[in-house]
């Protein structure tokens, strides 16, 4: 199903500011939120919809790559990437929203004076990001290229199934919060009594004491290892560009949810093209002879050879463009083009006998320098791109 545009989804202007987009995401949020809304799974989409627009909108870097490419330069890559967090994550992350609205960050509610009631689970854990650089080459870019990248990581305790526990015996209920993970405290408001859910101190949350560790992780639940990620880079990337495969970092203990890899794109120098957008631009040098008579020359581009004209009498510094030679734009609308800067090569060393010719020709009318009259060298380099 497509997408919605993220600015549609929140109600708000391309130009909206950063509170605006804030406020907006509150209203929608509270809107669609599961404890107004039941059982209601079209209302859920729509919370999570609208968390997603926040999440992408929220963040400048994010926001800015959204404005210019749409949706593909914020899905991520290899079909890990994009918006992948359910009800319980957005809540988790996004709680303070609600804080002034019944809804508590970590399942608090109001009591006894009415309001949403929410009994969640404590927050699970979540594994830290991992941030690496891939070099692309013009080739890759203007392709798109699949990446096997060996990742050194934290990866689950195959020992203890990321519990951190030597077995199963070794893992008992906190007798503080009695296995919840939270503890309840009632306080008195202008709203009446509220009561508020903490995680509990004594197993920060989850619940459970593990009374013998496992000695292979020591009782971290993951260790180091590595794995080899498959990235699929779509064409048309820039240099800085950061793709995100989302569960792809960090294990966390516990079970809980993997951090992602953020994949940074760093595009290699070219020894023959350069790029300015999705256009690429090359410098190609003729003789004075092929200037002068015209020629038929193969030149390189970024997917193989192309045949292009010279004409008769082409002077230096002349513009050719190839159109959809350059770089795919990455939502797939057309292609940028290979602008050919062709130079005019002067020997540095004659022969006599080549001074000789050169020496009887230098007399000749057709010889003379009859510039004609024109714009501006930067003027035509204008015009030309018109």
């Amino acid at each position: 199903m497509k997408k919605r545009d993220y600015y549609e989804v929140l109600g708000v202007a391309k130009n909206a500011t950063e509170q605006e987009i804030k406020k907006a995401y509150r209203q929608k949020a509270i809107q669609y939120h599961p404890d107004k809304n039941p059982g209601n799974k079209e209302a859920e989409e729509k919370f999570k919809e609208a968390a997603e627009a926040y999440e992408v909108l929220s963040n400048a870097e994010k926001r800015a790559r959204y404005d210019q490419f749409g949706h593909d330069a914020v899905s991520g890559a290899s079909g890990g990437g994009g918006f992948n967090m359910n009800v319980e994550d957005i809540l988790s992350k996004y709680g303070f929203i609600f804080e002034n609205f019944g809804f508590g960050t970590f399942g608090g509610s109001f009591g006894g004076g009415g309001g949403f009631s929410s009994h969640r689970q404590p927050e699970r854990r979540r594994g830290t990001n991992i941030r690496i650089r891939v070099k692309l080459t013009l080739e890759e870019i203007a392709k798109g290229v699949d990446k096997n990248l060996k990742v050194n990581k934290y990866i689950a305790c195959k020992e203890c199934h990321s519990t951190g526990a030597k077995s199963a015996d070794a893992v008992k209920t906190c007798p503080t919060c009695k296995g919840r993970g939270f503890t309840v405290h009632v306080q008195q408001s202008v709203f009446g009594q509220m009561q508020m859910q903490q995680p509990c101190h004594q197993c920060r949350g989850e619940g459970k004491i593990i009374t013998d560790k496992c000695p292979h992780c020591s009782g971290n639940g993951i260790v180091k290892g590595e794995e080899v990620i498959n990235v699929k880079i779509p064409a048309g990337v820039e240099n800085g560009m950061q793709l995100s495969l989302s569960g792809k970092g960090n294990a966390a203990k516990d079970n809980g949810r993997n951090g992602d890899l953020i994949v940074l794109v760093e595009e290699e120098k070219h020894s023959i093209f350069e790029r300015d957008g999705n256009n690429i631009y090359m410098e190609y040098y003729i003789s004075f002879t092929q200037a002068a008579m015209g020629a038929t020359v193969e030149i390189p581009t970024l997917d193989g050879k192309a045949i292009i004209k010279i004409a008769p009498g082409t002077q230096p510094s002349t513009l050719l463009r190839l159109n959809g030679k350059g770089i795919p734009t990455m939502r797939g609308y057309g292609c940028g083009d290979l602008i050919v800067n062709v130079n005019v090569w002067v020997p540095k060393k004659l022969t006599k006998e080549e001074k000789q010719m050169l020496e009887t020709l230098s007399t000749a009318e057709n010889f003379q320098p009859q510039p004609p009259k024109q714009a501006s060298f930067f003027q035509r380099v204008k015009r030309f791109f018109e």
